[in-house]
């Protein structure tokens, strides 16, 4: 009997489509390509409806006009709110979040500072005093003075 050698996967390999799903996906092409096909037939339908009458045309005009003019002011509102937040932003970080990092600042140099006093006036002496206890220790094991 030979045995199956495992085949490793390629990373180029593409995972196998369902029917369904390969269906679905030519739908939705035919789709889109409707879509624009229907959307090319609306503008060229209202290019000729426009120059065929000129009062419509007019009037379409106008009302593409208010339109425009509405949509400014709906922009210029959500600009004015919008200014609004990145005020309350800014009055946000420079009243509360900056205090904040001065106050942890202070938090670390005050840390720094007890270290450093910890490190001059404990840690060193219990060193050398171990250094010394060491030395000692040793100096008694050379003469034979320390007891078992």
């Amino acid at each position: 009997m030979a045995e199956e050698i495992p085949v490793e996967s390629n990373l180029l390999d593409e995972t196998p489509v369902s029917s369904q799903q390969l269906r679905r996906q030519r739908w939705m092409l035919v789709g889109i390509i409707a879509g624009i096909i229907l959307l090319v037939a609306a503008i060229a339908a209202a290019v000729y409806g426009l120059t065929r009458d000129a009062e419509t045309t007019a009037n379409l005009r106008d009302i593409f006009i208010i339109f425009m003019a509405f949509e400014s002011l709906i922009i210029g509102a959500a600009l004015v709110v919008l200014v609004i937040q990145v005020a309350s932003l800014i009055n946000l970080l420079q009243n509360e979040v900056k205090p904040i990092l001065k106050a942890t600042t202070d938090t670390v140099n005050t840390l720094r500072g007890t270290t450093e006093f910890l490190s001059e006036n404990l840690v060193e002496p219990v060193i050398k005093l171990n250094s010394y206890l060491a030395g000692l220790r040793k100096f008694f094991d050379l003469f034979g003075l320390n007891k078992k």
